[in-house]
């Protein structure tokens, strides 16, 4: 059975793979670089947000579900560490795109886990 488009599936899925997108673009860049640590740590949080949403979508219960988020959430804060590493690091592209949608990212988890947990 072949997956639905991202973009027609919940706000959270198609935001959360389209910031690992942009997070493989930018990865890509910072190998081109040199800058191979970095980018590596990069992708495998900025990557691991979307691919925590995605399995929370097919958790076994309320809890499990909770929990995948929360591990997400994780995820977003190392990775916002790397982005912030890389802004105030000399030599490195801006950035302040990929915070924005960070940002947007997090509070959109930080709200589905509230109201899952109220619920």
């Amino acid at each position: 059975m072949e997956q639905e488009p991202i973009k027609k599936q919940n706000a959270i899925v198609a935001k959360s793979f389209d910031f690992a997108l942009t997070i493989i673009v930018y990865s890509e860049t910072l190998e081109q670089q040199r800058k191979y640590v970095v980018a590596n740590q990069l992708l495998k949080s900025g990557t691991s947000i979307g691919a925590n949403v995605w399995e929370a979508q097919h958790a076994e219960s309320r809890a499990d579900f909770i929990h995948k988020l929360k591990i997400a959430a994780k995820e977003a804060i190392e990775t916002e560490y790397w982005l912030l590493l890389c802004k105030h690091s000399k030599h490195y592209t801006s950035i302040d795109d990929k915070l924005e949608k960070l940002l947007e990212l997090q509070k959109l988890l930080s709200k589905i886990i509230s109201s899952t947990k109220n619920n």
